[in-house]
């Protein structure tokens, strides 16, 4: 049965060099994630970080997996007037956490260049990702069909996980 969303965990860790009209950022940063229109959630704004403030807010939050492309974190401070000013944006790609080398569930370590409203280069934001599983999406399902392989004797029937290697080669190039 395939999973029509998935749960995501971000950690927003910190920020670099964030600027508002070529100035830098003095207090009040936060962080808008956000996976569709209708998923998004706030960090807690940093007070005194300035230009380099860091959170360590750990965000989860539902992504459907059949429409989101690509996941939103919007760099944003409080003015003394109190109104939202957008220090910068960034867009994360799905495909940089998901369907690479390393397992969809494993930490990623991640840092992006954020772009002001003009599209100019304006500080980079520091996260950590990952896709949780739900809890019995593998176990429940391999036991039910009563599907493995049993592993050194043992009947466990444990579930195994196989990376592809891609060697870049063409495939007629050595063996066919």
């Amino acid at each position: 049965m395939e999973t029509k969303s998935r749960t995501l965990e971000i950690t927003i860790l910190s920020a670099e060099d964030l600027r508002i009209h070529n100035k830098s950022v003095k207090k009040n940063a936060f962080v808008v994630v956000q996976t569709d229109s209708f998923n998004s959630k706030t960090t807690k704004m940093n007070g005194k970080g300035g230009s380099s403030p860091s959170w360590n807010d750990k965000l989860v939050m539902d992504m459907p997996m059949h429409y989101t492309h690509f996941v939103t974190l919007q760099v944003n401070c409080k003015s003394s007037g109190g109104r939202d000013k957008t220090v910068g944006l960034v867009r994360i790609q799905v495909t940089d956490f998901i369907g690479g080398y390393s397992p969809e569930t494993c930490l990623q370590f991640l840092s992006y260049r954020l772009r002001d409203p003009k599209g100019l280069k304006n500080g980079i934001l520091n996260v950590s990702i990952r896709l949780k599983e739900p809890l019995q999406a593998c176990s429940s399902q391999a036991v039910a069909s009563g599907l493995g392989i049993p592993i050194d004797g043992r009947n466990d029937f444990g579930v195994v996980t196989g990376i592809p290697i891609c060697s870049g080669y063409p495939s007629t190039s050595f063996f066919r």
